[in-house]
């Protein structure tokens, strides 16, 4: 039995290393495709760099999906975010800190580091697992024919556990299963959820900053080296972004940085032009890529922040028929049937809806 059990752990750590391994791959052709936009569409405008970017993002992934199902393998979500959090990560230390400010520089590596950490602790976290003492199959809500006693604040729909599909277990307060973090969202963990979600914003955001100033460096040929003292203009540079970050002015920074061609001339970098081309593509690629993040990742943001001021799960919204206390019948004189239409007996007010998201875990 002890031999079995050595068996099955040595197999299921083989399997977790295969899938780590072909995530990584994933993530260094999605990431090095994004690179040959820049290198080849630099004279086209932001807007069509970033719809190309999306497009070719979205067809190395779908191509990359259906090679890994004709090989037979198996990758990991979680990995593919934590190898893309890596490889963001290792192109800021091998080039963009190099003209950053301490500030900046200590500021986005403890952001980095926070995130890791709140990666690692959501897949380890119990997002509210409904023990056997607390229901019965024959109780649960799966159909829309469950009687409901809306006065009843015990009784299972009212306490809002849901079944998950993937993971095959009960949710207390479930929202939805998100594969990117390898577990369910639920009543333990929604509100640590929220604070990844805004820790990723925050963090890309940094990311986004830090890119413009390298890319405008390269871009006026700066150079990708610290400022060296005695020299006017690099005195001037460290001043400004040492001392001006500012929304309104990363704004504008970020926006002029696009409209920039890469310098190609590796006189002024000292280094050959392969090596500047690569570093320029790269910047604005990793770039492209973070704004796509964050523009899909700030209506998710908006979208939980809807649901929390207004206390619905994101499972309920969309499957809302399946729950009985959010249907009501309506019927109009002169109308030969019935209309069931959405209700949410759980809505108490935003404050008091923002009081009750907040005391979750309680």
């Amino acid at each position: 039995m002890v031999r079995l059990h050595d068996e099955k752990k040595l197999l299921g750590s083989l399997q977790l290393i295969g899938r780590c391994t072909v995530s990584c791959i994933f993530v260094l052709l999605a990431q090095f495709s994004l690179s040959l936009v820049p290198r080849f569409f630099s004279a086209s405008p932001f807007l069509l760099q970033f719809a190309l970017s999306a497009l070719l993002l979205l067809v190395v992934l779908g191509i990359g999906s259906c090679c890994r199902r004709l090989l037979g393998l198996h990758s990991s979500a979680p990995a593919f975010v934590f190898f893309n959090i890596l490889f963001i990560w290792s192109f800021y230390v091998a080039v963009v800190r190099k003209v950053t400010s301490s500030l900046m520089d200590g500021l986005f590596n403890a952001e980095v580091a926070i995130m890791i950490i709140g990666l690692c602790s959501i897949q380890s976290t119990d997002p509210g697992l409904a023990t056997h003492e607390t229901l019965t199959s024959d109780k649960l809500v799966q159909s829309s024919s469950f009687g409901v006693d809306t006065h009843n604040q015990n009784s299972l729909p009212l306490r809002r556990i849901r079944y998950c599909k993937i993971c095959k277990a009960h949710i207390k307060g479930l929202d939805h299963h998100c594969p990117a973090f390898g577990n369910c969202i639920g009543q333990n963990n929604y509100v640590l959820f929220m604070v990844l979600l805004v820790g990723f914003l925050t963090t890309e955001t940094s990311y986004l900053v830090c890119s413009a100033q390298c890319k405008l460096s390269l871009a006026f040929g700066m150079g990708i080296n610290k400022p060296k003292l005695g020299d006017p203009v690099n005195s001037i540079r460290s001043h400004i972004f040492k001392n001006a970050y500012t929304c309104y002015f990363f704004f504008h920074l970020c926006i002029l940085s696009f409209f920039f061609p890469v310098v190609r001339n590796s006189r002024k970098f000292g280094r050959n032009s392969l090596e500047i081309n690569l570093v320029g593509n790269l910047a604005i690629s990793t770039m492209l890529f973070s704004i796509f993040q964050v523009l899909w990742q700030g209506v998710f943001l908006m979208w939980h922040v809807y649901c929390i001021c207004f206390n619905v799960r994101t499972d309920e919204w969309i499957n809302w028929k399946k729950y009985p206390e959010f249907q009501v019948v309506c019927s109009e004189p002169g109308e030969s049937f019935s209309r069931v239409t959405f209700r949410n007996p759980y809505d108490k007010g935003i404050l008091q809806n923002i009081k009750d998201f907040v005391a979750l875990r309680e």
